[in-house]
């Protein structure tokens, strides 16, 4: 008994410190970015709370039409990304592991060196640009609009639900769709939104492809804002020309830098908590009666 307790403690003393280890530098982002930019040199890096609060960093980044701009393309590619993704790994995973059809061990062989051998970058663009999908967002969207890992992860989450529940509901004369729409989905909610977690966040840290394909900085989706001005510190496109020449506008660039992180980290965090709440419910609770 005294060993399990000793072992517990040693557990819940690593889990903090890697917990730590994780949340001190977003805290000191955060605080860094709401610093008063005369103050932000006196910031260490283990600085958790703001010198002086200020929200101008915020001010500036959320005046600026390219990060405005930047977020809204970024909330469209995810949202509508995460949408194809989920409709069409679902109805393909419903197809294929509740469904019998000529050629179906073709199908999985297919897709299982699909997820093997990807195709290369080559190819790829070249696709892209022979659609005429060359420079709209509409590139970053149908991009892997299957996940062929994750359809075989909900494939295996919809062989689960018990064939009582299906086969109920083909006596009471429901057809296929119907059975994918008042079934299926709502048993499978919990691998939908795990999955949709999945998607989301590849949606919204989308970077490499955005810089292959959108060449319009009217297009960008954040993170390649971020990239601009984090990485290439373009300090110019970060507050603009009027503001840059503006003497009576404090700046500093390590905090507007920190709060353009925090603008692209934030999102995901409040994602989070409405996702977790699926994965320990329970949906087929009671759905079977012996």
């Amino acid at each position: 008994m005294r060993r399990l307790e000793i072992s517990k403690i040693v557990i819940y003393l690593m889990l903090f410190a890697f917990t730590l280890m994780v949340l001190v530098p977003l805290l000191h982002l955060l605080a860094l970015s709401l610093t008063d930019p005369g103050k932000a040199h006196l910031m260490g890096g283990l600085d958790i709370i703001p010198k002086g609060f200020s929200t101008i960093n915020y001010q500036l980044l959320l005046s600026n039409p390219l990060i405005t701009g930047s977020i809204l393309n970024s909330v469209w590619i995810t949202v509508a990304g995460t949408f194809l993704n989920l409709l069409l790994t679902s109805m393909a995973a419903y197809v294929l592991a509740r469904t019998d059809f000529i050629g179906k061990k073709f199908v999985l062989f297919f897709l299982i060196v699909i997820m093997v051998f990807e195709p290369g970058m080559i190819p790829e663009y070249l696709l892209v640009k022979d659609l005429g999908l060359m420079n709209t967002l509409t590139s970053l969207i149908l991009y892997k609009a299957i996940n062929v890992y994750y359809l075989f992860i909900l494939m295996r989450f919809i062989q689960d639900i018990p064939e009582e529940i299906l086969e109920a509901s083909r006596i009471d004369g429901a057809g296929h769709f119907r059975l994918y729409s008042r079934i299926i989905l709502p048993l499978s909610k919990p691998g939908l939104a795990t999955l949709g977690l999945f998607y989301g966040v590849y949606h919204w840290n989308e970077y490499f492809r955005a810089t292959l394909y959108i060449s319009d900085p009217s297009k960008w989706p954040l993170q390649v804002v971020l990239r601009q001005f984090v990485v290439r510190k373009d300090n110019t496109s970060l507050i603009g020309n009027q503001n840059m020449f503006d003497s009576s506008i404090n700046f500093d660039f390590a905090s507007l830098q920190a709060g353009t992180i925090m603008i692209a980290i934030v999102p995901l965090l409040f994602l989070y908590p409405f996702i977790l709440k699926y994965y320990a419910k329970g949906e087929l609770e009671g759905g079977v009666k012996d």
